[in-house]
């Protein structure tokens, strides 16, 4: 599959703030330099799996970045596979790492808020994107790409941190939520289905509270 740019939220406002952010995290820190690194994203893979997770499913990885769960669907077999993120950097340490394969991804450097064409999908998986939403408008930009992509009875698996969790990440600011909390931002369409804590451990050893939820679209 072939990278795809689109047009970004601050691309259309001016300055790229976003993006220049997470592309000066991306080139200056090493993979296990930051906090959310995970070897094998095991919590996401059961909730994959719960929501019939198959080798024919398509699947879009919300700031998938250099995220590992790529490389893991990729050994599974599968060959529909979306990977979209800010960070241009991010994207580049993905594919540099996953090498010949690279190419069996489509991979698009975007603003998940802004205009972006992404095709519609069956699992939609964001770990860690939502809660750095902290204004309505970016919210109910996210909820109406999501509502555009992913299909009837397609799963949303999506990750934030916990009432407990960091108010602060990467140097800037972040909303928890519960599961009910988080239900209520995305709508009556979106059925929770499960939800899961989890106590997240950093490169370095510390712990971040973390809440898993699997929504069913309904319809």
């Amino acid at each position: 599959m072939t990278g795809v740019r689109c047009l970004t939220r601050e691309s259309r406002a001016g300055p790229m703030d976003r993006q220049q952010h997470w592309n000066t995290v991306y080139a200056t820190k090493g993979e296990r330099d930051v906090s959310w690194f995970e070897r094998t994203p095991a919590v996401s893979l059961d909730l994959l799996d719960a929501a019939g997770l198959r080798r024919d499913t398509c699947v879009v990885d919300i700031g998938g970045g250099e995220s590992r769960l790529v490389d893991t669907l990729l050994a599974r077999g599968l060959t529909c596979l979306v990977v979209l993120d800010v960070s241009s950097e991010a994207l580049q340490h993905a594919k540099t790492r996953l090498q010949s394969d690279a190419v069996k991804v489509r991979w698009i450097n975007a603003d998940v808020t802004g205009e972006c064409s992404v095709p519609m999908m069956d699992i939609w998986h964001d770990r860690a994107v939502f809660h750095f939403l902290t204004e309505a408008t970016e919210r109910a930009d996210y909820v109406a790409r999501l509502r555009a992509t992913l299909k009837a009875q397609g799963s949303a698996v999506i990750a934030t941190f916990a009432l407990d969790g960091p108010d602060r990440c990467s140097g800037l600011p972040v909303r928890r939520y519960s599961p009910e909390t988080l239900a209520w931002e995305l709508g009556a369409e979106f059925v929770l289905q499960e939800s899961r804590p989890h106590r997240h451990v950093t490169p370095w050893g510390a712990t971040q509270s973390f809440q898993y939820s699997r929504f069913l679209r309904a319809g």
